[in-house]
């Protein structure tokens, strides 16, 4: 703490507060820093578990990897663990997480109960519920530019060592998101209660939903860190197909291989597959493949050289409320040259809601998640404006870790408006931290 707060005044007053880290999950453009960040370094590990009250302190920095590994022997786990190990505590609750856990957890950030946030007046204030509620209540979606979480106190839930997979297919999507809701609505499916569900749609005609059930039953697992892709476990001709995993590699499935997205590398071609060293096959390496792409355009120069468009990047997560997912869907898969989707159901467990991510509490929402590229539109960003379009026609919602390109009053409408500018003024009166519309869309 106090390397950060020193490292705080040491930033120019005309400056912009940023944090000095050398990786990152979001996909949208970042101007170059001209000053050194905040010095977080400290701030990465787990400071305490209590296997009592089952909650955990936990340093604003420290990924979910060593979260996990921390509160796993307990038998415990946070109540939603994001899908890439190097996904920070902080970073989903200020810029949203999901996943299997979500259809009966709700998002991360529901699960804290107090946490201590770094403003943009270089103080550390402690947010909860009852304390500081505004901006607790603000904090979710904001990305940094009301501060930074520096200590969360979270919820943790029981889990069992193993994880017994169930995976559905469907040739249709109508089908498949009525058992997705019925599901949702039981928390069962025919009188099992289940624990994690998720989807992968590969067309219009084959899609899949995976339901988890935590067991101590022992026996024989499967490993998806070799050999063997997890995605392509799932597919299968008709009817359902069983799978089991240990706790640890089911929350951990789908950072072996980016989701599908380590194809891009190649890494899901067999031969290559046997050389590429095990320690590599993880998204913080394929981050940083993609981070050389940018750099020095790479995949455009190739693009060119073979006598194509060059690609607009097309990678995002969406909700939609659950009765207009299939058509989304629809519309998406007819527009939009991109697949596999996958699917994770949420709903929220808080009534009182989240104003800068305004989803409705007791309403199932869908996320879909889509990450890829497709050849360049008639003006930048022709695709993602066609999403977002077509999200807020049905009524949903985008993350904002991509590029965005909506307009100021359409993005007040969406993401907070004056509750925003409100909680901003209070917290960050001299504009130390980035703006949220700046830092979200407007290229800088």
């Amino acid at each position: 703490m106090e390397r950060l707060l020193k490292s705080y005044r040491a930033i120019p007053r005309d400056a912009t507060v940023r944090l000095a880290k050398s990786t990152s999950n979001l996909f949208r453009a970042r101007a170059k820093a001209t000053v050194k960040g905040l010095d977080t370094s400290g701030l990465t590990g787990v400071i305490s578990v209590d296997p009592g009250a089952r909650t955990a302190d936990v340093a604003g920095m420290c990924t979910y990897e060593d979260l996990v590994a921390a509160t796993l022997p307990y038998g415990l786990c946070p109540l939603v663990v994001p899908q890439l190990k190097t996904i920070t505590l902080g970073g989903a609750v200020t810029g949203l997480g999901i996943e299997s856990a979500s259809f009966r957890n709700g998002l991360p950030h529901e699960s804290v109960l107090e946490m201590d946030v770094l403003t943009g007046t270089g103080e550390i204030v402690t947010a909860s519920r009852e304390q500081n509620s505004d901006l607790f209540r603000a904090f979710p979606n904001s990305y940094g530019t009301l501060g930074y979480s520096v200590r969360l106190k979270i919820e943790l839930e029981e889990v069992r060592p193993f994880v017994a997979l169930r995976h559905l297919r469907f040739s249709s999507l109508v089908e498949m998101v009525a058992t997705m809701d019925g599901i949702v609505e039981t928390g069962a499916i025919d009188g099992t209660p289940v624990d994690y569900l998720d989807g992968v749609v590969f067309s219009a005609d084959e899609s899949y939903l995976t339901l988890g059930f935590r067991t101590g039953t022992t026996g024989p697992v499967s490993d998806y860190t070799g050999q063997d892709v997890y995605y392509r476990s799932i597919q299968h001709d008709s009817g359902v197909t069983h799978d089991r995993l240990t706790i640890h590699d089911y929350l951990w499935r789908w950072d072996t291989d980016w989701f599908w997205c380590s194809r891009a590398f190649g890494a899901q071609n067999p031969t290559i597959r046997r050389l590429w060293p095990r320690r590599y096959r993880r998204s913080a390496f394929y981050w940083k493949l993609i981070g050389y792409d940018q750099r020095f355009g790479i995949a455009d120069r190739i693009e060119k050289r073979n006598g194509r468009p060059i690609r607009e990047r097309v990678v995002q997560d969406v909700e939609v409320p659950i009765g207009r997912t299939v058509e989304f869907l629809d519309w998406f898969l007819a527009n939009v040259p991109i697949e596999p989707i996958w699917l994770c159901p949420l709903r929220l467990r808080d009534d009182a809601g989240w104003p800068l991510y305004p989803i409705r509490p007791h309403h199932t929402y869908v996320n879909i998640g889509f990450w890829s590229s497709v050849p360049v539109g008639p003006d930048e960003g022709h695709t993602n404006k066609l999403i977002e379009r077509a999200v807020s026609d049905l009524e949903g919602h985008k993350s904002l870790y991509s590029d965005a390109y909506y307009s100021k009053e359409e993005f007040d409408v969406l993401y907070g408006g004056e509750r925003y500018r409100t909680v901003k003024k209070a917290y960050d009166p001299d504009s130390r931290l980035l703006d949220l519309y700046a830092k979200a869309v407007q290229r800088r």
